[in-house]
């Protein structure tokens, strides 16, 4: 077996632009990481801004998409850097855009343009098929290097949520559910059993504030009569919309849900054959009600009811719809990520079985799903399910 080749001057330096590359796109996909549940119906961009000294490359501002989903993570980068960005690089999670919205605004290109850097190093393509590449090519028609796919696979990740919504039309979906250690969610007859110890229960609260949309099953609702918002220190303000699964529109009206529907958006959505007199109660009580097919099974059309989301601009939802809807999602083959949660606590006793037979089949199955993460939280053992595709 022959020694390696030595590498050349320029190859070293090749080698050291790249590292350095991924570095900072490190710190963009980080930092774009902020905005994610409060950006819909954009994606939350991060973007790094350096410039060049003596002692290598500094970092001059940071920036990501704001709430609301403007300023763009780019635009948002350059109002901090100034005149410090003349000459420097921009890192981007994702391809500057190059369209003017009907909101106004000029697009990222031109703002990078005028910004004065010289390169552009942008993690992927925009995901629509009428702009893709297209961000790209002005910069470089205008004078700029720019360098594409810096991290591509963890970018593609980080906006899951945007690109599953501009390519299948439906938000990307996150199950979960917590089980006990002898596998259950709930006791005999749908009684709420309290899982998860209190540090993981703090972490599924900071999903909650990662996505656009919390959703839920009727059954669930009726059993727990939960309030579903972020409940951590000076988060409030990060729970997302609250949406409830219910087919035939049994949605109390003196639920936690609806007697705080002014303060945190509920939606629910039920079947077009769902009577009348209950959704006009819930629409003066400030609950938006919205109608879908019923499926096969006679419940709700979940592909249907994701694509209404996705038409609302919603790009994240987080699931916490119980073992039948987490099994039906997975099934249909909606259920992008799935988290399972398992507690050292036993219930001792036959009840609510947490991860279902087709569920847990499709989990065990390489083909469809990846183990990505495997972690302790407090007490909590959580594994982390990516859909392949």
């Amino acid at each position: 077996m022959t020694d390696p080749k030595p590498l050349s001057g320029d190859d070293r330096a090749s080698e050291r632009k790249r590292e350095t590359d991924r570095l900072f796109m490190r710190q963009a996909l980080a930092y774009g990481a902020r905005g994610l549940g409060t950006t819909a119906t954009n994606p939350s961009v991060g973007a790094i801004v350096t410039r060049d000294t003596p002692d290598g490359p500094v970092v001059v501002a940071r920036g990501h998409t704001q709430p609301g989903g403007r300023p763009h993570g780019e635009a948002h980068a350059f109002s901090r850097a100034g005149a410090a960005s003349m000459g420097g690089t921009l890192y981007v999670t994702l391809e500057p855009c190059s369209h003017r919205s009907v909101r106004g605004g000029i697009p990222c290109v031109e703002h990078t343009i005028l910004s004065g850097v010289k390169r552009v190093v942008s993690a992927m393509s925009d995901p629509n098929p009428f702009i893709a590449g297209l961000g790209h090519a002005l910069l470089r028609t205008a004078g700029i290097e720019v360098t594409v796919g810096v991290l591509e696979g963890e970018a593609r990740q980080a906006h899951r949520g945007y690109l599953t919504r501009i390519t299948q039309g439906r938000p990307m979906v996150t199950f979960k559910i917590a089980r006990t250690a002898d596998g259950y969610a709930g006791g005999a007859g749908g009684v709420p059993l309290a899982v998860s110890s209190r540090v993981a229960g703090g972490w599924v609260h900071l999903q909650r504030a990662h996505h656009d949309v919390i959703m839920l099953g009727i059954g669930s609702v009726l059993s727990d009569d939960p309030q579903l918002t972020v409940r951590l220190p000076g988060m409030a303000d990060r729970s997302p919309i609250r949406v409830i699964l219910d087919t035939h529109l049994r949605l109390p009206l003196a639920s936690k849900l609806v007697r705080t529907a002014h303060e945190v958006p509920v939606w629910v959505i039920a079947a077009e054959t769902a009577p009348i007199e209950p959704e006009q109660a819930l629409v003066a009580a400030g609950v938006e009600v919205m109608r879908v097919s019923l499926g096969s099974d006679g419940h709700l059309d979940l592909r249907e009811a994701l694509t209404l989301l996705g038409t609302r601009g919603i790009n994240r939802v987080f699931s916490e719809g119980g073992p039948r809807i987490g099994e039906k999602l997975a099934l249909a083959g909606l259920a992008d990520e799935v988290i399972v949660s398992t507690s050292p606590k036993t219930l001792g006793q036959p009840g609510i079985v947490a991860v279902r037979p087709g569920l847990a089949a499709q989990l065990a199955d390489p083909d469809l799903y990846a183990l990505v993460e495997a972690c302790q939280i407090g007490q909590d053992r959580f594994e982390h399910f990516s859909r392949r595709g």
